[in-house]
Parts: C-alpha cells; structure tokens; sequence
C-alpha cells in the first residue's frame, strides 16, 4: 500500500497504454450485453453518422481506471470514480487476416495525484485519457482511501 505522507499534489502514478480492437469490444459486450450494433457493425455506425465503430463509454471508463488501481495495489481503496466523455474512442477495421495486423486503437492514460485531503487521508487521482492527443474522457478522477 502507498504511505500517505510520500504524496505530493502534482506527482505522477503512472501510465498505459490500452490497445483495443473489434474482438475486444465484442467480448465487452458478451460480458456487459450492450450489444449495439456501434460497438461492432461498421455498417450500422456510419448510417447513424458515427465515423466508424466505437468503443463502448464504459468499456473505456473501466479500462482507464487500472491506472489507478495498477498504483493503488488495492481496488476496494478506490472510494469514487467519475468521470465525462467527450470524444468517441474509434476503432478503425482490421488491415489483414493476421491476427497481428488487429492492433485496433491505442488509448493512453496518465494518472497524477490532484489534491490530497489530509483529514480524511484520501488522494484525488486525475487522470488523462486519450486517443492521438484528443481527450476522450475529461473530469476523470478516482478518489483512493489511504
């Protein structure tokens, strides 16, 4: 477990990147069984004007919490997690038949202590998530029990 008083606002927790392609998000689905058709039929996404198909919000979400919880040790430390999205996470089609050319979408997240609360001993944790440089999700913050 990480010792309160090593914390400083501003300090880096770490970061990943999370490659994502189409099988991913049809595994998400079986699991979460939000099968919209946005998630896995390119067809589909663009009739209702997307670019292409997108990851699920919450398969994005949950995938860039790890960050916190990956530094933390601990998932049951993470006391609140929020977070907005703005941009959809597009996950462009396979190139070939090899299983290597389905890469998918790299998205990175960057976590760095927020604010800390002395009194309740609990650190904010921002985090950056992101596709090319383009924020998918803002106002993303976990809040850990220390």
């Amino acid at each position: 477990m990480i010792a309160f008083e090593s914390l400083e606002k501003g300090q880096s927790i770490g970061s990943k990147t999370i490659e994502v392609n189409r099988a991913d998000l049809v595994r998400y689905a079986g699991a979460s069984g939000d099968f919209n058709p946005i998630h896995w039929n390119e067809r589909f996404a663009t009739e209702v004007e997307l670019p292409n198909v997108i990851a699920h919000g919450m398969f994005t979400m949950g995938s860039a919490v790890d960050v916190v919880t990956a530094w933390i040790g601990d998932p049951g430390a993470i006391i609140d997690y929020q977070t907005r999205f703005t941009k959809p996470v597009i996950i462009e089609d396979p190139v070939g038949t090899n299983p290597s050319d389905h890469q998918g979408t790299s998205i990175l997240v960057e976590g760095k202590i927020g604010a800390l609360d002395d009194t309740a001993r609990t650190a904010r944790v921002d985090l950056t998530v992101s596709v090319e440089g383009t924020k998918v999700l803002v106002k993303s913050q976990a809040v850990v029990q220390l």
